[in-house]
């Protein structure tokens, strides 16, 4: 009896613990494959997280977009080398602007979580009927874009972008997100970051921006290589007259709480659908 109690605690010793991941040498090729791929995907998904971890406290000093434009402006020779840029505290930047922007570039800001679904399926209709009255982008899609990404037109990005705005929108928050977005945003060639723009075009800082200059910078937005208020076509100063038109429904509340974001969403939406459908001659 006492030997056989001895083989059995024996072979109990002898067991290893099972494992959670098996050794490399004891990988298959496909296995190795799969380890290679799937730590890949990880590595890349936690340093896009650290990205906008630091990004919730420190400024972005350049983006993609600004080196890129940088390589455009040294191989073009019709182009000048310019690089203006001053960061500066969203308390510092008019609440014009923020509302001007708002309304220009994406009415339901204060009420998405990064994505306006309604509004991509109208532009993805639209773009199939050929024609493009309002696009699908948000604000929160294109701060991810501009921050972190090139400009490039392929689904790859788009994906990239969509990862990048669920993060922002979770770790930024609005009031954030804005700050950055009016800090990079490119207002001409070489122009980049509100306080720039203003001290550029009107001569003075952009705590001091007034509607009409707000809406001006807003007009930018879309084409800002095109527009500026540098150069005011006819259509340039519709844009403008639209964006001004829009300031009657009240100043964009940036520090608005979650709650207030769930009830006005509705209200907000109607007073968007309504505008549109009239200044668009009610079709």
């Amino acid at each position: 009896m006492i030997d056989e109690e001895e083989n059995k605690n024996t072979e109990c010793e002898e067991v290893e613990p099972r494992r959670v991941f098996r050794r490399w040498s004891e990988l298959g090729l496909l296995g190795r494959a799969w380890r290679v791929v799937w730590m890949t995907a990880v590595g890349l998904w936690l340093l896009t997280v650290v990205q906008v971890l630091l990004g919730s406290f420190i400024n972005p000093p350049l983006t993609p977009l600004m080196i890129q434009r940088f390589g455009q402006q040294l191989t073009q020779k019709d182009r000048k080398v310019r690089f203006e840029r001053d960061y500066v505290s969203i308390n510092r930047i008019s609440p014009n602007l923020i509302t001007a922007v708002v309304y220009s570039e994406d009415g339901l800001y204060m009420y998405h979580h990064g994505f306006d679904v309604k509004q991509m399926k109208i532009a993805y209709r639209e773009n199939r009927q050929g024609k493009r009255f309002r696009g699908g982008s948000t604000i929160s899609n294109q701060t991810a874009k501009n921050a972190f990404l090139p400009h490039t037109r392929s689904m790859l990005r788009k994906v990239v972008e969509a990862h990048y705005t669920v993060l922002i929108e979770a770790i930024w928050g609005k009031k954030r997100i804005m700050e950055v977005y009016l800090n990079i945003i490119e207002f001409g060639d070489g122009i980049y970051g509100c306080e720039a723009a203003a001290k550029h075009y009107f001569g003075h800082s952009a705590d001091k921006l007034s509607r009409q200059e707000a809406a001006q910078l807003a007009a930018t937005l879309p084409a800002p290589l095109k527009r500026n208020p540098a150069m005011q076509t006819p259509y340039y100063k519709k844009q403008v007259q639209k964006i001004k038109q829009r300031f009657s429904w009240g100043s964009v509340d940036i520090n608005m709480p979650k709650e207030k974001r769930k009830e006005g969403r509705h209200k907000r939406e109607t007073l968007f659908d309504f505008f549109v459908w009239r200044i668009s001659g009610g079709k």
